[in-house]
C-alpha cells in the first residue's frame, strides 16, 4: 500500500500524542522539545492540522476530568491515527535503510 507522506507537523502531532492525550499548547511545547528545538508548530499550523487529522480521523478531542481545563481542546490518537502513525515510521525506516545499504 502506497501512503503520501506525512508532514513534519502532522508527524510531531501524532507523535505527541501516542504518548497521551494532550491540548494545543501541550503538543507545540513538546514537538520542540522532541525535536530539541528544530521543530515548532504555531497555532494557525496547529489549529489547521488538527482540523484536518479530525477530519481524517486520526484524532478526537477528549473531555478532560480536571477542574478548569474546560476550556482547553484535548486531543487523542484514535486506532486510525495510530495506524497512520505506524504507517509513516515505516515509510521512513524504509527510506533510511535504502541510504544505509
Amino acid at each position: 500500500m502506497k501512503t503520501e507522506p506525512m508532514s513534519e507537523s502532522y508527524f510531531y502531532i501524532l507523535l505527541c500524542l501516542s504518548k497521551g492525550p494532550n491540548h494545543g499548547y501541550g503538543i507545540m511545547r513538546m514537538t520542540e522539545e522532541l525535536s530539541e528545538g528544530t521543530v515548532k508548530i504555531g497555532s494557525g499550523t496547529m489549529y489547521g492540522a488538527t482540523s484536518n487529522m479530525m477530519k481524517k480521523g486520526w484524532i478526537t478531542e477528549v473531555v478532560s476530568d480536571e477542574p478548569g481545563s474546560e476550556k482547553k481542546r484535548l486531543y487523542c490518537l484514535t486506532e486510525s491515527g495510530t495506524a497512520a502513525f505506524k504507517a509513516e515510521i515505516e515509510r521512513l525506516k524504509r527510506m533510511i535503510a535504502t541510504v544505509s545499504e
